[in-house]
């Protein structure tokens, strides 16, 4: 049978279960994904840290989610 890959969650090997792993691959494929930035549309959005993100574009900061560039 073959195995699914876990991505960057194989770091943590035998240690923590399959749903939790499974959960961080989810959410850090979000965290790395390419960001466009609301204001100038273009692809250049960075996390500075939690929930706040910074367009190199057009030299905007604003809030998201943690994880992602959305703003609701």
């Amino acid at each position: 049978m073959a195995l699914k890959k876990l991505g960057s969650a194989g770091r943590f090997g035998a240690r923590y279960g399959r749903k939790i792993k499974h959960k961080i691959n989810d959410v850090e494929k979000i965290l790395r994904a390419k960001h466009t930035c609301p204001f100038c549309k273009k692809v250049g959005v960075k996390r500075l840290s939690v929930g706040i993100w910074y367009c190199n574009k057009c030299d905007s900061k604003y809030a998201g989610q943690a994880y992602n560039s959305n703003v609701k």
